[in-house]
């Protein structure tokens, strides 16, 4: 069970926070710190973090998702408690609630310094990340090099990690000035440098990553620091908690539970590439509105999330109606004239008949699938049957049971449909021989677009 206690207003977009502050729920009284009972004795977790894509936000249902909140719930949940998220505006407002002793935990995507150590309790580090500049990639010459960040605009979050590295660079390049903002997060700051109206910022390349998706102007000017770890904090005193949170998340369960979250949240992300998205940004101003409707309206009728249809379609045709591959296979959905006939669609260049038709081809290869298979698993694995074919899926999952992976992984699938282009291995399957490397990367492509084309459905 989780329990929610906001200081910000519900967000459009969640990848930007714009929130507004609460100030009473923030308030802190010194009985209230006395109050706060160890979650072996209440039962609750008391969990303090900020809004963004690396830590905890909500999707298009409503529905808490993101990084810290999956590693949070799994210990938790392995400990047999209840999560109490308290949702702060800033890092420096999750660090002063650890300095008032109201939150046991702070989930934040903090990075572990020296600094940090003193003030409270480290606890256990779960991701590993550089610290980079980030500037927009038409603001040339950029400063690849650390004797150019002198005379450079640069604005970070306040109180972050980014302060005291570029504190550590000013005293070794005169005239190197940057500014702290205490009023946005690192996710909006790197908005404002994509619109043009900051010249750079520093952010975790986790970060980064995620958000260059959504705006492809930004590029990596250098790093500023080689590997540093993301982790979890607690007040000062907390040691046996802390020490339990290193145990569980140094055990084979803690070990898998960060394996799910980075497959999750990152794994799928693959290098970036600057003219496919900014070619994706721009379609979803000029083509997606034409279909958007035929989306939510074929999600109605199947189950199948808008947002995801919608992504699959920008993978086969890229929303082109009229999109023919040399195969034959046509229309905005990619149909081939054999499944359209299937699912009695007349013209498959009529792209409204067509989405309606892939949204329940899609749904159909969902619904084969064993209803125990969990989710997401069980969608991507709809997906990579989509692409390469139930019978070709069928045989990976048998050819996984051979090798002792688990079929209802898709994790553990995307090693092994590779295998049905392997002369080991499809001689002896049903359907023989695929090119089972293209399901994992369509796949892979389809989950990266829906990252950026979702916030058009909210």
């Amino acid at each position: 069970m989780v329990r929610w206690k906001f200081s910000f207003s519900t967000l459009i977009l969640p990848l930007l926070l714009a929130g507004c502050s609460d100030s009473s729920s923030n308030a802190t009284s010194p009985t209230a710190a006395a109050e706060l009972k160890p979650p072996t004795e209440s039962g609750v977790l008391k969990v303090a973090t900020r809004n963004g894509s690396t830590t905890y936000y909500l999707d298009r249902h409503e529905n808490p998702v993101g990084p810290e909140y999956a590693l949070i719930s799994d210990y938790a949940k392995a400990r047999g408690w209840e999560v109490e998220w308290t949702m702060l505006d800033s890092t420096s407002e999750v660090l002063d609630s650890l300095n008032a002793g109201t939150t046991h935990l702070a989930a934040a995507g903090l990075t572990h310094l020296p600094s940090r150590d003193e003030r409270f309790s480290r606890g256990p580090a779960h991701t590993e990340i550089t610290e980079q500049l980030v500037c927009h990639r038409d603001a040339r010459p950029l400063p690849r090099q650390p004797e150019n960040l002198p005379g450079t605009e640069i604005v970070v979050t306040a109180d972050s990690s980014y302060v005291e590295t570029l504190t550590r660079l000013k005293s070794q390049y005169a005239g190197l000035e940057f500014t702290e903002d205490a009023n946005r997060t690192t996710e909006v700051i790197l908005s404002a440098v994509a619109d043009r109206d900051i010249g750079c910022t520093v952010a975790d390349s986790n970060i980064v990553q995620v958000m260059r998706r959504h705006f492809p102007h930004l590029e990596v000017a250098m790093n500023l620091t080689t590997g540093q770890n993301l982790g979890w904090y607690l007040p000062t005193g907390s040691d046996d908690l802390a020490s339990d949170a290193r145990e569980w998340m140094n055990s084979v369960e803690g070990d898998e539970a960060i394996g799910r979250m980075e497959d999750l949240y990152y794994a799928y992300i693959g290098d970036f590439d600057f003219v496919d998205l900014r070619a994706l940004n721009r379609r979803i101003e000029d083509r997606l509105p034409e279909f958007i409707d035929e989306f939510r309206e074929a999600e109605a009728k199947t189950g199948m999330p808008a947002d995801l249809l919608a992504a699959l379609s920008y993978q086969e045709s890229h929303w082109d109606p009229d999109a023919k591959s040399p195969t034959g296979v046509r229309g905005i959905m990619m149909l081939t004239q054999r499944t359209a006939e299937s699912l009695g669609v007349n013209n498959r260049l009529d792209p409204y008949a067509a989405i309606d038709g892939g949204a329940r081809y899609l749904a159909d290869r969902h619904r084969r699938l064993p209803e125990t298979i969990p989710e997401p698993d069980r969608t991507f694995l709809a997906l990579a049957s989509y692409n390469i074919g139930r019978g070709h899926l069928l045989d990976a999952r048998q050819l996984a049971r051979s090798l002792n992976k688990n079929p209802d992984s898709w994790q553990d699938m995307s090693e092994v449909l590779p295998l049905k282009a392997d002369k080991r291995y499809y001689p002896s399957t049903r359907y023989g021989y695929a090119r089972g490397y293209e399901p994992v990367h369509y796949v892979q492509r389809i989950r990266n677009y829906r990252d950026v084309i979702q916030a058009a459905f909210n």
